[in-house]
């Protein structure tokens, strides 16, 4: 199927581009998230008439993702966890616990948009971690797990 897409999607292409995909994935996912729409003629008719808007749309978002990058980047998280003398965690941190602390502090951030490459923490220490903000902006940050002895 072949799809118009209103934003930029990680590993397909960007605003405006009519790319084919499978059909389950625009059904599934593109559509019904708003990032894609089917590229008939009227879709594509109306798309260049709002593209301007679209674009001034993304622009925006980008920006606003960029200056939140900006003071998340370099931040210390210091999270406490039940942990046994071998310093191993009773259960793990995971990327709910980070985003959740996280919008403790004031940030808003998704668990989906907490990236942790090597799985849940689950010794005590420092770690770090990534934020996918937007799909151009992706800041690292520290997470320090404290252990609190049962």
């Amino acid at each position: 199927m072949q799809v118009i897409l209103l934003d930029k999607v990680v590993n397909l292409g960007s605003l405006g581009e009519i790319v084919k995909v499978k059909d389950g994935y625009a059904r599934n996912f593109l559509i019904p998230s708003g990032r894609a729409r089917r590229a008939t003629e009227a879709n594509k008719a109306e798309f260049e008439a709002k593209r301007a808007e679209l674009e001034k749309v993304a622009a925006a978002k980008l920006k606003e993702s960029q200056g939140q990058g900006e003071k998340l980047s370099g931040t210390t998280l210091k999270l406490t966890q039940k942990a046994g003398v071998d310093g191993r965690l009773f259960g793990s941190v995971t990327n709910f616990d980070i985003a959740e602390e996280l919008g403790k502090q004031g940030y808003k951030v998704n668990k989906s948009q907490v990236r942790m490459p090597n799985g849940p923490i689950k010794t005590v220490g420092d770690s770090t971690v990534s934020v996918a903000l937007h799909t151009d902006v992706v800041v690292d940050i520290n997470i320090t797990v404290y252990g609190e002895t049962a």
